[in-house]
């Protein structure tokens, strides 16, 4: 068999091929390349679709989550709890305003951050808690809302997931071409219902300015490129039915009896898996069957933040962090991705099935 992807974004994009020609000739008919049409149009739709009354479309995700920080005067002195199973960007940004991550444990059974241990990490220097939807599954955010905590929600790996975007403070995104809404390059949102927020963002992220003219802050220059917004309008318009595809070829998973053969992750009606991401002891042993049947597999944040070099001046020890120094030591994923043929999916189960040793299903 040819060679099985962990995701094929390919597959996703290429029956739209036609119309996205279409939107980049509209782009360059139009030479507006720099906040066109598209760019308003899309954030207007983005913010539709979310259920939130601002958008403002950036140059990636992580700027989104810095230039929130930035917006909210975040910064020496002050700490953002958040937990340390995640990608770096969520503690780098935080770093990056001069501000202290405080990483508090996550919950195994969900691998997002507990609610517990954001209650017991809380200290008069905080100033939010910025909860990871950590591949595709919604944070316990209506146990965080309770610590009357402002909640600034990383939802980069959630895109269209239900409930986000709801009880945060402000909320951001990126479109990193794997993501479940995806763009041809770099992009990020940021999301809030929060007016005078959206506004300092939105000045921000043009060098402090409204005007180009008179610059009332400090800024970046991170504006969501035209031909980005173009393309992000038309995926826009399929995130539903992808996203109904990730969670049916999840499902396949279960079916085909993956879950006798290591520890799927726990389903619940808002997961859009961004990623499925299983967990074994065994996990150096399947990912290295399936790479010699020609199946892509991936590990995540197997140095957790709390560990990362750029981080040890925050001094955390071994141990300090359980559930998330356990995760970092087992969990792998397998191809997942809207309209993974079903053949597929058998022949990751049955390699998996062939590693650890078990006989084949009958």
């Amino acid at each position: 068999m040819s060679q099985i992807p962990l995701v094929d974004v390919k597959a996703q994009y290429a029956p739209l091929i036609p119309e996205l020609e279409r939107r980049f000739r509209d782009v360059l008919d139009s030479s507006e390349f720099i906040r066109g049409r598209n760019y308003w149009a899309f954030q207007d739709e983005a913010a539709s679709y979310l259920g939130v009354a601002n958008a403002v479309g950036v140059a990636n995700g992580t700027d989104a989550i810095v230039l929130v920080l930035d917006a909210m005067e975040i910064g020496p002195g002050d700490e953002v709890i958040c937990p340390a199973f995640t990608f770096y960007a969520t503690a780098e940004s935080i770093a990056r305003r001069g501000a202290t991550p405080v990483f508090a444990d996550i919950d195994p059974a969900t691998l997002n951050v507990d609610p517990r241990d954001v209650a017991a990490k809380i200290s008069p220097r905080t100033r939010a808690v910025m909860p990871v939807h950590l591949f595709g599954r919604p944070a316990a955010m209506s146990e965080l809302a309770e610590l009357d905590v402002p909640l600034i929600e990383d939802a980069a790996q959630a895109f269209g997931a239900p409930g986000v975007a709801r009880l945060g403070a402000v909320s951001t995104y990126s479109f990193y071409p794997t993501k479940n809404l995806f763009c041809l390059g770099d992009g990020g949102l940021v999301v809030t219902g929060d007016e005078q927020l959206a506004d300092r963002v939105r000045m921000l992220a043009f060098h402090g300015s409204r005007n180009k003219t008179d610059f009332d802050f400090v800024g970046y220059n991170s504006r969501l490129d035209e031909l980005q917004a173009a393309m992000l309008r038309v995926f826009l318009t399929q995130l539903d039915e992808w996203n109904r595809g990730r969670r049916e070829a999840a499902a396949r998973y279960a079916e085909l009896g993956l879950g006798e053969l290591v520890e799927l992750p726990q389903d619940e009606p808002g997961h859009i898996y961004h990623l499925f991401v299983c967990r074994s002891s065994e996990r150096d042993r399947i990912r290295a069957g399936l790479n010699e049947a020609g199946i892509a597999s991936g590990v995540y944040y197997t140095t957790p933040l709390h560990f990362q070099p750029a981080l040890r001046f925050l001094a955390y020890e071994p141990g300090s962090l359980p559930e998330t120094e356990r995760v970092a030591e087992d969990n792998f994923s397998v191809p997942l991705w809207p309209g993974i043929p079903a053949e597929v999916q058998e022949r990751v189960v049955d390699v998996v099935r062939a590693a650890v040793g078990v006989g084949a299903a009958r």
